[in-house]
């Protein structure tokens, strides 16, 4: 009886993951004018659909994982709705050999998303419980692609730098020039910024001479990337 509740709940969870993906979808139709495309790249929705959000959410919350909203996550974090997560994934437009870097791990949903479209991931989290339980769901779900640290995202991770793509999961008032320096030339950034209250997700090309291109996507709403003192990342 225990292996049927099991398979009875993940026969249900693939079902709400299949309605979530065409929810996304639409949303992307409707948003269509401002992100400039009415459709998702293929690769994106195949990882957005084969990856089991309901994981890396709190247990109580998932029968709700695959509503397409933010949820808590503790320490007033959010896992982000799955179409912001759809289209700031999209709008890196990932190659299998980039290196990736991810401002925010949260409870590592973004992460795996990256995970399968790109060659690594490096992932900053500065609350250790939240990446510490990261490290633990990644590790369960056996993606070895993924490397995680402990830190103020505002530095990003200069190891590993220069960087093919950089995704930002919290929103600092501007963008942190420390980010902007570990962006290989051709690189993309996406990343919310702004006041609260007025913040835009933005796409930022940095070109081979080293200037930069940013295109104000849409609106959003994230925690705050205060910086070089405390970070508000996380999955928001």
């Amino acid at each position: 009886m225990a292996w049927r509740n099991r398979a009875m709940s993940t026969e249900s969870f693939g079902s709400l993951r299949q309605q979530m993906l065409a929810e996304v979808a639409a949303l992307t139709i409707y948003a269509s004018a401002r992100i400039g495309k009415a459709a998702l790249a293929k690769p994106v929705m195949d990882a957005i659909g084969s990856v089991p959000r309901h994981e890396f959410v709190p247990v109580e919350l998932q029968p709700y994982a695959y509503a397409n909203t933010p949820l808590p996550i503790g320490f007033d974090k959010t896992i982000s709705q799955p179409f912001i997560v759809a289209l700031m994934t999209d709008l890196l437009d990932l190659n299998a050999t980039d290196a990736v870097l991810e401002i925010g791990t949260g409870l590592g949903y973004q992460a795996a998303i990256l995970a399968k479209l790109a060659r690594k991931v490096y992932s900053v989290e500065i609350i250790e419980e939240l990446g510490r339980q990261a490290k633990q769901r990644l590790r369960r779900l056996d993606y070895k692609n993924i490397e995680l640290k402990i830190g103020n995202g505002y530095y990003g991770w200069p190891e590993y730098a220069p960087f093919d793509k950089v995704i930002v999961t919290a929103a600092p008032d501007l963008i942190p020039p420390l980010l902007i320096q570990q962006l290989k030339p051709d690189g993309r950034m996406v990343i919310p910024a702004g006041l609260p209250g007025a913040q835009q997700l933005m796409l930022v090309t940095k070109q081979q001479d080293g200037k930069l291109k940013i295109t104000e996507i849409l609106p959003v709403r994230f925690s705050a990337l205060d910086g070089g003192e405390s970070s508000g990342s996380g999955d928001s």
